[in-house]
């Protein structure tokens, strides 16, 4: 699973630090970032560009931030899309 942020669309809430801190951070602009596995904020150039991995003990904090935003910012995605064809194939 991947996860990044539409800088964007955030509203600097912090509702996805409260929900997982290991992975989101907002940074001095007010707006928030995913955070890599090395701890770095990916600020530059935010969005799409700055997607992270996230780790199977994250999954479950990273998809409720994702449902909690208020900005609806928070993006998930498929480490690895379907394969042609439909679901479990």
């Amino acid at each position: 699973m991947l996860v990044w942020i539409d800088q964007d669309l955030c509203t600097g809430d912090g509702l996805c630090t409260d929900h997982c801190p290991e992975l989101f951070r907002i940074l001095e602009d007010g707006i928030s970032y995913v955070v890599d596995p090395a701890g770095h904020a990916l600020s530059d150039p935010g969005g799409a560009e700055c997607t992270v991995p996230v780790g199977a003990k994250l999954e479950r904090a990273a998809i409720d931030a994702a449902l909690d935003c208020p900005g609806e910012c928070i993006f998930i995605e498929a480490e690895h899309p379907p394969a042609a064809g439909g679901f479990g194939r």
